[in-house]
């Protein structure tokens, strides 16, 4: 898979800076997005608060987004003003530069329109694809002109950038072509910058490590039900390996899936998945940034304890949900162990039920060192280090992200639902309440299923947003009481009712699908704000 392979340039660890140099890597920040239909700016707002909160407290000197900042090409003036205010209160800050790529949701002339002004506050934007590849690789450095890091910051890439169409193309064609566009653009730029890091390794005598961006679909990527994940080119293609990123980048930041993760078992190219659960499919998820540090990294820094900004009062949240919530996870590799733990949450799943396994059989089953946070508002969520390399003094630490607005989802019959509701409502604060998905699953037939529903949750602090029927023989008989809209089906759905509606030969299909896949992904990806 690797094209032109390039040998990695030899860790001067000796020469490394006595003085940490610390990376915030996120990504899918999706601001703008909606949950059936519900507003959500007051839960970006906690946590654009709570990131600025935590740069300050772990003095952040360099804030990577890799991509998805907004849900829609075309965000609206709220998302855009809590972008913007939150870049100029961290251009404020210890922060010394912002570095944004865009990914498949951005447009990419949108992000870059006012990359010149946003230069002069060190935020480097880089929306679109360069024409010159080397305009994506970035030195960045303090006050002093002292090179902090190379950053190869490269954006989402579309089809077009990567590869050119032809007609009668199959799909394996296809893949191949995108999958190899994809390796020599990364491979381009690996080449321009290894050739800066050796000028300033042989100018500065210290190492300077090279921090790759990416927003695109890894091989083996995990992703969940009901998270808005898109996929990012015709019938699925362009998944990329592990293998792809050269040896010499120190760390890439990926964004696009939701899932904090590893790609192929690498310990330096991560995910660090979405801020905020952007369905229920990702309720139980403890949501997290990755903090990546750069030298002194010996025994006794890496004990040292984290602090990690609570949610200061000043956070206008008018939900009592939206507030700092008790959180117990287990870290499982990668913070999760969500297949797992589907097997035991049959009936409810919710963002605090997530493990029955305490730190210490943690600890004692992960080579990933705990690392108590101190701030009493956090008392119960632990950083976990992922990731420790001596040779290169380097850390991968995983920061907790406070849960702003509790979901749970509950299936079952009408009784198992009562309960679970019951059950969930009870272990809410007086501050606390939860939206919840209902999803029946009995074997009576319920007319008046959201009568019921209604019923159980009258007074308690929580809200039904989804109620979802599975019984498909109550559809048919009651048509007028299904609960399924087209917010339940996604394009390809709807497209296949059609053509089991008009009767469409098996023959025909492929190529149907084929066309109107090819349609879908050409709106999703017209940049609607270029000219």
């Amino acid at each position: 898979m690797r094209l032109n392979s390039i040998m990695p340039t030899p860790v001067i660890s000796e020469y490394m800076p006595t003085k940490p140099l610390k990376i915030l890597h996120t990504s899918d920040w999706h601001l703008g997005r909606r949950l059936y239909g519900r507003l959500r700016y007051s839960e970006f707002e906690a946590f654009l608060h709570w990131l600025q909160d935590t740069i300050s407290a772990q003095q952040v000197d360099i804030l990577i987004v890799a991509g998805d900042i907004f849900d829609t090409m075309t965000p609206s003036n709220k998302a855009q003003a809590l972008y913007y205010e939150f870049l100029g209160k961290v251009s404020k800050s210890c922060c010394q530069h912002v570095v944004i790529v865009a990914g498949n949701h951005d447009s990419p002339t949108f992000l870059d329109a006012p990359s010149n002004v946003l230069k002069f506050l060190n935020v480097h934007v880089i929306g679109t694809a360069c024409d010159d590849i080397s305009n994506e690789v970035l030195i960045l450095g303090d006050a002093d002109n002292h090179p902090h890091c190379i950053i190869a910051a490269v954006p989402y890439l579309r089809d077009r950038d990567v590869r050119s169409s032809q007609a009668g193309e199959s799909a394996q064609t296809k893949d191949a072509n995108v999958i190899a566009g994809i390796c020599a653009h990364y491979d381009n730029v690996a080449t321009i910058a290894k050739a800066k890091q050796a000028a300033l390794i042989k100018e500065h005598q210290r190492h300077i490590p090279i921090i790759a961006t990416g927003h695109l679909f890894a091989a083996g990527g995990k992703t969940t039900d009901d998270d808005g994940v898109r996929e990012l080119y015709v019938g699925s293609l362009g998944k990329v390996s592990a293998d792809m990123f050269d040896e010499g980048f120190d760390y890439v930041a990926l964004g696009h899936l939701h899932v904090p993760q590893r790609v192929g078992g690498r310990e330096t190219i991560r995910y660090s998945g979405s801020p905020i659960a952007m369905g229920f499919g990702e309720a139980k998820q403890q949501k997290q940034v990755l903090l990546v540090q750069f030298g002194a990294v010996t025994d006794e820094n890496a004990a040292n304890p984290l602090s990690v900004a609570p949610i200061t009062a000043s956070v206008p949240i008018k939900e009592p949900a939206k507030k700092t919530v008790k959180q117990t996870t287990a870290f499982m590799d990668d913070l999760f162990g969500f297949e797992e733990q589907a097997a035991n949450d049959k009936n409810i799943e919710t963002s605090t039920k997530d493990s029955s396994i305490d730190n210490e059989q943690y600890n004692q089953n992960t080579d990933q060192t705990p690392i108590a946070l101190s701030t009493s508002t956090l008392s119960d969520i632990t950083a976990q280090q992922l990731h420790r390399n001596t040779s290169n003094q380097m850390q991968v630490i995983s920061l907790p992200i406070p849960t702003f607005q509790k979901l749970a989802q509950v299936s079952g019959d009408l009784q198992t639902i009562n309960l679970s509701i019951d059950t969930t409502v009870q272990a809410l604060t007086d501050r606390e309440s939860i939206w919840f998905e209902i999803i029946y699953t009995g074997n009576d037939v319920v007319s008046e299923l959201r009568e019921h529903i209604q019923a159980m949750v009258e007074g308690l602090p929580c809200e039904v947003l989804k109620i979802k029927n599975t019984r498909t023989y109550n559809k048919v008989l009651n048509q007028q009481q299904t609960s399924e809209t087209l917010q339940d089906l996604n394009e390809l759905e709807v497209f296949e009712r059609c053509l089991t509606t008009h009767n469409i030969s098996d023959e025909q299909k492929p190529t149907l699908r084929d066309a109107y896949e090819q349609i879908v992904y050409n709106l999703r990806h017209n940049d609607k704000q270029a000219e």
